[in-house]
């Protein structure tokens, strides 16, 4: 988390499923939510031979999860809606590309692992609800980190794209040997530079570590990107004057959803529990989701009729009575499209003031970031060198 969905707001960059650890604990109020919302194939597809021709960027962010990476998994959450609007910001030739996002854990000590000690959390998804939910409910245990494996599986096993436009990028975070397990990193990555997908590390630690532990020695053999980064450090966060007024804005944006299918209202609590688990790291954080939910990339077909009919018009008339919400079943289908012409006006209204409001926001954060900030984190590790690649493959940012 063969096309899956949700759910860095994203490294970006949930990178579907279930937890590292399902023991059970005691729930306070700043505990994250935690759904068991699963993947569905969404109802009203494009046709495949449309989709083949989509240039795509996909991103397969795969995290260690041993008992020391409490922090990273903190950073992966904190980042995920900013690294996802780094990613809506790029055009190819003007057009809006694909993206997708896929999620490995590996490192960890569970029932649910295999033997190699990882998982598949999600494979390559637009689905950024559920990217996020299953981000929240990670949990760290184990010490066999296994780089070389768990970059053959996600080499293997996602789907990726086949255009000379599209990128294609593993990141892989972690802080132990990188040449540890069934298979070496050396074998692994010219396997995935075959399929043209480029290999990026973040080490967690100080630099000399991850050079003598042969994370550089990986990115280079990738062609990626080999990055620092010191995973306890929290989030830095630059709150701006128009936080609220968005978040506000994504209330009623809200409202504009109307579920359908047999687990569309399950998906429709989910993307309320997801706003209330980024508003749980940060005012700054829950205005960046909100932000994503404005972009064309923040799509629910599957389960959200204005975003189904706006895909395909015929697609209503597929959709049965009893899959309706109670409150619309009587309802004509004419009635039907008024109310989602309606739906879909007050979405595009708010959107577009949250877009606005969104510039505004960014410009004051540049502003004050040129006061001084050299932090860095597994979300400004992966925004850099997507741009950078980006830039490489003639992807224009707005």
């Amino acid at each position: 988390m063969k096309k899956l969905v949700l759910s860095l707001s994203v490294l970006l960059f949930t990178i579907l499923l279930g937890s590292c650890n399902l023991s059970a604990s005691k729930k306070t109020v700043s505990d994250p939510v935690e759904l068991t919302v699963t993947e569905l194939p969404e109802v009203w597809e494009v046709n495949e031979s449309q989709r083949s021709n989509e240039t795509k960027i996909q991103v397969a962010i795969l995290l260690d999860v041993s008992g020391s990476m409490d922090g990273l998994i903190e950073q992966a959450k904190s980042r995920l809606w900013n690294i996802v609007n780094t990613l809506t910001t790029l055009k190819y030739k003007g057009e809006t590309p694909r993206i997708e996002i896929a999620l490995y854990s590996y490192g960890m000590s569970s029932r649910l692992a295999d033997n190699n000690y990882m998982r598949q959390i999600t494979p390559l998804t637009t689905n950024l609800d559920l990217i996020s939910q299953k981000l929240f409910e990670l949990r760290t245990s184990g010490s066999e980190e296994y780089c070389g494996t768990v970059i053959s599986r996600a080499t293997k096993e996602l789907e990726w794209g086949t255009n000379d436009a599209d990128i294609k990028l593993i990141y892989i975070a972690g802080n132990e040997i990188f040449e540890q397990g069934p298979i070496s990193y050396r074998t692994a990555i010219p396997n995935a530079l075959e399929k043209k997908i480029y290999v990026n590390t973040i080490h967690c630690g100080n630099m000399e570590t991850g050079i003598r532990d042969l994370w550089r020695d990986a990115a280079e053999r990738g062609r990626g990107k080999f990055f620092n980064i010191d995973s306890n450090a929290r989030v830095v966060y630059i709150e701006t004057p128009y936080d609220d007024e968005i978040s506000r804005c994504n209330e009623r944006l809200n409202s504009t959803y109307i579920s359908y299918g047999r687990r569309g209202s399950e998906y429709q609590d989910n993307q309320i529990a997801q706003d209330r688990n980024a508003s749980s790291i940060s005012k700054s954080n829950y205005a960046e989701r909100a932000v994503s939910k404005s972009s064309k990339m923040y799509d629910n077909s599957n389960w959200d009729l204005v975003d189904m009919t706006k895909n395909n018009k015929d697609a209503l008339s597929k959709v049965a009575k009893e899959d309706l919400p109670k409150d619309l079943q009587g309802k004509t289908t004419a009635e039907l499209e008024k109310l989602i012409a309606e739906k879909e006006q007050e979405r595009n209204s708010i959107q577009k003031e949250i877009a606005e409001l969104a510039k505004k926001r960014q410009a004051y954060i540049d502003e004050k970031s040129k006061e001084g900030n050299n932090n860095s984190d597994l979300g400004i590790a992966i925004n850099k060198s997507i741009l950078a690649f980006a830039t490489e493959k003639g992807y224009t940012a707005e």
